[in-house]
């Protein structure tokens, strides 16, 4: 027995979200976006039980296309010979709840069909059927967003989006523990006390429904809605719609025949909640004016002396007299791609008892970092690799032969026995049958769906990348990919080089809050271990690879490729040209994809051996500006895995 829906304390706008499409479904649904225990199941359930067929259906994450939309009924069609259509979910639930659990988590897809079907129709056309089925319910999906975001294009597809959280009045809170126990202990009891109010509710439901297509907008209520969309920068008019039919509900429910501006004031918020748009610029992030340890050790004698950085790296010109422009451009990295071995071992690497730590810059848009499609069939649980699915989910591509009836396409089975039909039939020992089916017929369906990765990035954390705000932009970059790799529930690591070593700051996890804090404290000072950071990448991809070896890692390396510190933690003039051996050996393991983020300083002397490094892993090479959702457009499936 479902809880009653008028006994729920609390919860008014999650209540008043549910009625509104109950009474109207052109508003296309709801999205209760909240923490766990908040309820959201609960009230769905009460709301099922007011609509007069009281039908609820579930989507759960492992449910096929076959059983939302419905397919060929196998053994009908058989029988018959001719095509038999076996309704799917989405007819089943015809004047019900369709509640959607975690819809963040589900396939795409399969989200794409349920909002289609929101408009009244199921459409099936697939294995030689063509049918359309009238289906009107009200459609609620539920969503954590600690574990992930619904794509924007999704999330605007739901007409209204509530946002749930927990009661934080000690009075409400003390009466829904006395109501749930009651319920506990006598359920039969409970409902009843609550019949009449049930009732109730339910006639206002049916008595709205049959007035509100009759309800009438006036210009005044247009132009307010039309005003309040523009005001929060709504894309497309979407919005303009569902606030109409989201008002025209809200007055029915009230028993007026013309809305007011109160009925739209009262929805405007759950219209506008996940389609407002902030059209402030976001400021660019600032260099870092903080000056360590490190620099004050090395601050140059002479005011026109220059700073070891910009000598080193050739920002300044030879003979040049001009003092650097700011304090950032005097971080301690000592490149030394023009320097001895002799005048290495005169520098040590000085240990600071504060590091530098630069703030994180803004996060921005990126598009999908996406690994080349393999053959390997996978369990298609994630977002990022598009790949061959191990079980029933994903999309029907194609059909192979098999010895197990199990997922058969019968489009494809059909069309194999056809050709045996005539000599199958002339066959007395062969019983009266339409079709003919033998086992060599059987075809089974190949699906293909997205799989999670995990997504490891390699960060240099040496004192160079302090210069002009590079390491703010590096982090912000960083962050801007982590929050996308969480979107797509991969698993992320953080490692971090700089002085003699490389250390993995963040293990794998799947945490975003962890990684972010992570990555916000990582420290910046000292010396550049390059090839250290690519071996402690191979390090934590090793043991994930033996685990499972359909796993298919990206990594992304963010330097300016100018190492100057060997294996062995000595200082090294060679220590690049040493980082590209590593990353060559690296790179002929085609199981790892790589992405290398270019951070080199475009207003000195270039000396692009970040390219060089990609160039030997096998990746593209971006620069750190050009970071953005217009310019990473599929980088990694670009590449020719066949190359070196």
């Amino acid at each position: 027995m479902a809880y009653p829906f008028t006994a729920i304390v609390g919860q008014e706008e999650t209540k008043l979200a549910l009625l509104l499409c109950a009474v109207n479904p052109r508003i296309g649904g709801v999205v209760l976006s909240g923490e766990k225990g908040t309820a959201k199941s609960t009230v769905v359930r009460g709301l099922a039980k007011l609509l007069p067929g009281q039908v609820m259906r579930t989507l759960a994450l492992g449910t096929t296309e076959d059983r939302l939309v419905g397919g060929l009924d196998l053994e009908a069609t058989l029988a018959s010979g001719r095509p038999i259509l076996q309704p799917g979910l989405l007819s089943e639930v015809d004047g019900g709840v369709l509640y959607v659990d975690e819809v963040n988590l589900l396939d795409d897809h399969l989200v794409d069909l349920v909002i289609d079907a929101c408009a009244g129709t199921v459409r099936v056309e697939r294995e030689g059927l063509t049918a359309a089925m009238t289906s009107q319910f009200v459609l609620v999906g539920t969503m954590n967003p600690e574990e992930g975001a619904l794509r924007p294009q999704l999330l605007d597809r739901f007409g209204l989006c509530v946002d749930v959280h927990g009661e934080v009045n000690p009075e409400t809170r003390a009466e829904i523990i006395r109501r749930r126990l009651c319920y506990d202990a006598d359920p039969t009891a409970f409902l009843s006390t609550w019949q009449e109010a049930e009732s109730r509710q339910t006639a206002t439901i049916e008595t709205a429904r049959k007035v509100v297509d009759g309800v009438h907008l006036d210009e005044i209520v247009t132009e307010l809605i039309t005003s309040l969309c523009r005001q929060n920068h709504v894309a497309g008019h979407r919005a303009d719609i569902v606030m109409a039919e989201a008002t025209r509900a809200h007055a029915a429910l009230a028993g007026h025949g013309i809305a007011t501006e109160d009925d739209v004031l009262a929805v405007s918020e759950m219209v506008l909640r996940h389609r407002r748009r902030d059209e402030t610029p976001s400021e660019p992030p600032q260099p870092e004016h903080h000056t360590t340890d490190d620099q004050q050790h090395q601050q140059p004698d002479h005011p026109n002396q220059n700073s070891s950085d910009d000598v080193e790296n050739g920002l300044e010109g030879e003979g040049s007299a001009s003092p650097p422009s700011s304090q950032d451009d005097q971080q301690p990295d000592n490149h030394t791609d023009g320097a001895s071995d002799a005048d290495q071992h005169h520098q040590p690497d000085q240990q600071s008892p504060a590091d530098q730590v630069a703030a994180v810059g803004d996060p921005f848009a990126v598009r999908p970092l996406e690994p080349d499609q393999d053959r390997l069939a996978r369990r298609a649980s994630g977002r990022r690799l598009r790949t061959l699915s191990k079980d029933r989910r994903g999309r029907y591509i194609s059909a192979r032969p098999t010895t197990v009836p199990d997922d058969l396409a019968l489009d494809a089975t059909l069309r194999a026995a056809a050709i045996h039909q005539k000599s199958r039939r002339a066959d007395p020992h062969r019983s009266a049958m339409a079709v003919h089916i033998e086992p060599a017929d059987w075809r089974a369906k190949v699906r293909s769906g997205r799989s999670a990765s995990c997504v490891i990035f390699v960060v240099d954390a040496s004192g160079s990348m302090g210069a002009r705000g590079r390491m703010t932009a590096s982090k912000g970059a960083v962050l801007s990919l982590l929050l996308d790799a969480y979107v797509k529930r991969d698993r992320v690591c953080l490692i971090g080089f700089r002085r003699e070593r490389a250390e993995v700051l963040v293990p794998v996890t799947s945490s975003v809050e962890v990684a972010q804090r992570g990555l916000s404290e990582l420290p910046i000072g000292g010396r550049t271990p390059l090839a250290a950071g690519l071996v402690k990448a191979c390090e934590v991809v090793r043991p994930l690879l033996l685990k499972d070896p359909d796993l298919r890692p990206l990594l992304v390396l963010v330097t300016d490729g100018r190492g100057n510190v060997a294996l062995d933690g000595s200082p090294n003039a060679r220590a690049t040209d040493e980082a590209i051996r590593v990353a060559g050996e690296i790179g002929a393991d085609r199981r790892l994809s790589w992405v290398v983020i270019d951070t080199e300083d475009p207003r000195g002397i270039r000396l692009s051996r970040a390219r060089d490094i990609a160039t030997a892993l096998g990746g593209p090479c971006l620069r750190i500006d050009d970071l953005r959702a217009d310019d990473l457009v599929n980088i990694v499936s670009q590449l020719d895995p066949t190359q070196p």
